[in-house]
C-alpha cells in the first residue's frame, strides 16, 4: 500500500516527468509557422468561421494599411451604443430585447417582445425538488462548477436531451437562459449556508420582472433594489451578452456543437471555458488588484504614487507578480473598448448613489495613467485602453454581489451568445471542427519490458 505522503511524492515525480516530456522548443512554433492561440504575431485571430451574430471592429483599412480606430461592437449589425441608448430613452430593460435580437436576428416589435418575455417567464422554473436534490447537495465554493453540474443534471430531466433539431435546441436554450440566474444564486446560497453557516433562503422569481430585477430579487434577503441598481445591472448583462465568435468560450461552443453533442453538454463546455481566469475571471482580478493598491499606496490622490505602483505591477513587484495591470488592454480593441465607454457613465451614477465617488475617481485615474505607464514600460503593437472588466467588478461590489458570483454574472449574460452560436453552427456546418497539429516526435523502436 502507498501511504498519503508517498502518494504525493510519487505524483510530484510523475508530474515532473510529464512536464519535461510535454515541453516543446519555442522556436519550433516559428519554424512550422504555427499560429499559437490561433493568432498571428500581431495578435490578430486566425479566421476559423463566419458569423452573422456580432462584429468587433478595432481597425480601419486605409491605403492597404490597418489603422487603429475607436472600438466598435455590433450585435446583428446594430451598434451596441445605439441599442443601449434606445433602451435608456424608452425607459425599458434591455436584456430581453437584445436577447431576442441576438437569437432571431431582428429587433422585436412591442408584441414580439411581450411574447418573448412571456416565453422566458414560463421557462423560469426548475424541476420539482431540483434545488434540494441537486443544488443543495454537495455545494461547491466554485459557482461555475456548481452551475455546470446543474446544467448537466438538467439533461436527465429532458426526454429529448439528445435531439439537436433546431426547434428542440431553441427550446432548451430558452430554458437555460431563463434559469441561469436561479442556478447561480441558489448555488451561492447553498454554499453560503452549508460551508459558511450563514442564513439560507430561497426566493421565487417574479414573472413580471426583468432578468436584472429578478437576479437582485433572488440574491438579496429583503428582495429589494433601487431602480438605478437594476438599470446598471441590466446594462452589464447587455454588454456581456455577446462578443464575436472568436472568444474562447464561444469558440468552444462551436467546436463542441460541431460534434453533434447535446445542448447541455455544449453549454457545460462553454461554462468550463469561461471559468478560466484568462477569460471570465478578469473582473475578480481587477477588484483584488485594487484592494492591494489601496493597501500599498499611501495617498490615493497622488498621481505619482499610483504611477509607481502601476510600474511595480508591470515589473512583477506587486500584487500577484504576473506583470499585468488587470482590466487594461484587450486582445482585439486598441484605442477603446466600447463596452467600457458605455459602462463608465452608469458606473459613475451608481457610485454617487452608493457614496463611493472617491473610489470611482480612483478607477478613472488608473484608467488615465495605466496606458501611459504601459507605453513606457512595454513594447506594444497596438494601443491600450480600459476594457469592460475594469469597471464591471467595481459595479458588482457596489451592488453587494459576492465575489463568488462575479464570473457567473458573465455566464448569465453570455449564454445568450452561446445559444445563438450553437444554433448557427448546427444550421450551417456539417463537419466536425478538427484543426491540424504537427507531431515533432520521431518514430521510436519498441523495447520489451525486460530491456527498458
Amino acid at each position: 500500500m502507498v501511504d498519503f505522503g508517498q502518494w504525493n511524492e510519487i505524483v510530484e515525480g510523475l508530474a515532473h516527468s510529464c512536464e519535461v516530456n510535454c515541453r516543446i522548443e519555442q522556436e519550433l512554433y516559428d519554424k512550422y509557422e504555427v499560429k499559437r492561440g490561433l493568432r498571428d504575431k500581431s495578435g490578430t485571430g486566425v479566421l476559423a468561421g463566419l458569423t452573422k451574430i456580432s462584429h468587433i471592429q478595432s481597425f480601419e483599412e486605409k491605403d492597404g494599411k490597418k489603422i487603429p480606430c475607436e472600438g466598435k461592437l455590433l450585435y446583428r449589425g446594430y451598434n451596441i451604443i445605439d441599442l443601449v441608448k434606445g433602451d435608456i430613452l424608452d425607459k425599458r430593460f434591455g436584456f430581453e430585447e437584445i436577447a431576442y435580437l441576438i437569437l432571431f436576428g431582428e429587433l422585436p416589435n412591442a408584441e414580439q417582445l411581450e411574447c418573448f418575455k412571456h416565453l422566458l417567464a414560463k421557462s423560469r422554473t426548475l424541476p420539482t425538488n431540483f434545488v434540494r436534490d441537486v443544488i443543495m447537495k454537495a455545494p461547491s465554493k466554485d459557482m461555475m462548477n456548481s452551475i455546470s453540474k446543474s446544467v448537466l443534471t438538467l439533461a436527465s430531466y429532458d426526454e429529448s436531451a439528445s435531439d439537436i433539431s433546431i426547434p428542440n435546441v431553441l427550446g432548451q436554450c430558452l430554458m437555460l437562459i431563463s434559469v441561469f440566474p436561479m442556478l447561480a444564486v441558489y448555488g451561492y446560497h447553498a454554499y453560503n449556508h452549508y460551508e459558511r453557516d450563514e442564513s439560507f433562503y430561497i426566493h421565487r422569481p417574479d414573472e413580471n420582472l426583468s432578468m436584472a430585477e429578478n437576479f437582485l430579487r433572488l440574491l438579496r434577503p429583503d428582495m429589494k433594489y433601487t431602480a438605478l441598481e437594476a438599470r446598471v445591472l441590466d446594462i452589464a448583462f447587455v454588454l456581456h451578452m455577446e462578443h464575436g465568435g472568436g472568444n474562447n468560450s464561444t469558440f468552444t461552443t462551436h467546436v463542441v456543437s460541431s460534434s453533434g453533442t447535446d445542448t447541455y453538454s455544449a453549454i457545460a463546455a462553454a461554462l468550463s471555458s469561461l471559468k478560466g481566469p484568462k477569460h471570465g475571471g478578469a473582473n475578480i482580478k481587477v477588484v483584488e488588484m485594487m484592494n492591494d493598491l489601496k493597501k500599498n499606496v499611501k495617498d490615493l490622490k497622488d498621481d505619482e504614487q499610483i504611477a509607481d505602483y502601476l510600474r511595480k505591477l508591470l515589473n512583477k513587484e506587486a500584487f500577484d507578480k504576473k506583470g499585468l495591470i488587470y482590466g487594461m488592454g484587450h486582445a482585439v480593441y486598441s484605442i477603446s473598448d466600447p463596452r467600457a465607454t458605455i459602462f463608465k457613465g452608469f458606473v459613475e451614477q451608481l457610485s454617487d448613489e452608493k457614496g463611493r465617488k472617491d473610489e470611482f475617481e480612483l478607477y478613472s485615474k488608473i484608467e488615465r495613467l495605466a496606458p501611459q505607464i504601459i507605453g513606457e514600460e512595454r513594447s506594444i503593437y497596438k494601443g491600450v485602453s480600459a476594457n469592460v472588466d475594469f469597471y464591471s467588478g467595481f459595479v458588482y461590489s457596489m451592488l453587494d454581489i459576492p465575489l463568488e458570483l462575479y464570473t457567473p454574472m458573465f455566464a448569465i449574460a453570455r449564454i445568450v451568445g452561446w445559444s445563438a452560436h450553437r444554433i448557427e453552427e448546427l444550421v450551417n456546418v456539417d463537419k466536425i471542427i478538427r484543426p491540424a497539429y504537427k507531431s515533432i516526435t520521431e518514430e521510436r523502436v519498441y523495447r520489451p519490458m525486460d530491456e527498458r
